[in-house]
Order: structure tokens, then sequence, then C-alpha cells
């Protein structure tokens, strides 16, 4: 039997899952990893996941668990019986975002969380998930909780990301590509292009949501990972 594992994004904790744990089948097993809470790169938080969950493993990830899960594939695809990646991206990162990235670690190593934060919450999500004050309130307590330090060393993992593209066609576990229809952070051309490349991918754009869509959409992305469970899970 395959054990589900859950890899949330960037400062992102358990909370992230919440909504999903809750409707997942009673005989499943599954675990969150937040290896990126104590690894320095995608490559050693892949290695990491494939090294504490032993046996078969399902891979979930959003963002940056999405980059995690890709790696851990690569490293170990005998091993990987199910694949879903939700708004992430196999790309390495551009000179562009690399520039912005660097910035934004001088600020958070400065204690400058909220200056960076902030404003992020309009690319973070869809203006109907901005609007929501208890998702707000769930974004920054595990921002907050994350804490300056761990921000800036997971920005540098994502800024230094292998390209995982190369990759994408040995793919041929169960996979789910899922985002949101306005993530601006990832925007829908990078899972369309993950979704084309891995053989019978599914593909599912999710309306009026933004980066965050396990908490802002968490009925619909339910609905798509009980399908794509039923996939490879065997009781």
């Amino acid at each position: 039997m395959s054990t589900l594992i859950f890899l949330p994004g960037l400062a992102a904790d358990a909370d992230l899952w919440a909504d999903q744990t809750r409707a997942l089948p009673h005989d499943l097993r599954w675990a969150i990893s937040l290896v990126h809470f104590r690894h320095p790169s995608i490559r050693a938080m892949a290695a990491a996941v494939l090294r504490e969950h032993s046996g078969p493993l399902a891979l979930c990830g959003t963002s940056m668990g999405g980059m995690i899960a890709l790696e851990a594939l690569r490293q170990a695809p005998e091993r990987i019986t199910g694949l879903a990646l939700l708004g992430s991206n196999a790309r390495p990162e551009t000179e562009a975002m690399r520039g912005l990235r660097s910035a934004a670690v001088q600020k958070f190593r400065a204690g400058q969380l909220r200056e960076v934060i902030e404003p992020n919450i309009a690319l973070a999500f869809h203006a109907d998930g901005a609007a929501r004050p208890d998702l707000r309130a769930r974004y920054w307590r595990f921002i907050q909780s994350a804490g300056g330090e761990a921000l800036a060393r997971q920005n540098e993992a994502v800024m230094d990301r292998p390209d995982a593209r190369p990759h994408l066609a040995r793919i041929q576990c169960p996979t789910l590509v899922a985002c949101g229809a306005n993530d601006l952070l990832t925007p829908p051309e990078c899972s369309y292009e993950m979704a084309e490349a891995i053989a019978h991918a599914q593909m599912a754009l999710i309306p009026r949501c933004g980066h965050m869509l396990t908490m802002e959409r968490a009925p619909q992305v339910n609905a798509l990972l009980k399908d794509w469970i039923a996939r490879w899970h065997r009781p």
C-alpha cells in the first residue's frame, strides 16, 4: 500500500492541507512532510522525503512542494506511485525572479517580513480569497511562524532549483496537475506545460482561484484529489 505524502509550499506548514486531510479515505496512509524547514536545497529536501518515508509513495505538492515532488520522483521513480502538482512549476528560476527573490531574502534576514509579505497577499490570492479574513489570518500565521530566516533559506532553495522539464516525459505514474486560473505566482502556462509533457496527466484549471488553491477552493481541490487517489490507491 502506498503512503500519500503532502508537501507544502514555501513557508507553509501542515495547516495548508487542513481541508484536504479531513477529506481523505479512512483506509489511506498519509503524512505531511516539512522537509523544507530542515534542508538547504530542493535536492536535499527530496532525498529526505525518500529517506524518512519507506515503501511506495504518492506525492502531492503545492508550489515549492511540487518542485520537491518532481525531484523525489527523479531520484527514485520506481518508488513513486502517484504524483499531484498543485500550482507548481517545473522550470528553473528566471533571472528576473532571481533578482526579486534576492532582494526579498535580504529583507527577510533583516526582519522585514511585513514589508515583503503584505503586498504579496494580492499576488497569492484571487480577490475573493484576499477579501476573506479567515484566509488572510491563516496565511499570516504560517508566514510569521516560519520566520525570516526560514523564508530566506527556502527562497534560496527555490532560486537554485533544478530544471525538472527534461524528466517530465519519463513520468509514468497517475498524475494530476492543477492550478488556479488566476494564479499570478505560478501562472497556468506552467501547469499546462507540465501536463502536456507528462503522459496521461490530468490537467485541471480552477476558476476564480489564485496561488493558494488548497485554501481558496478546498472543495474543488478535494474532488480532484479524490479522483486522483482512486487511480493509485489499493486498499
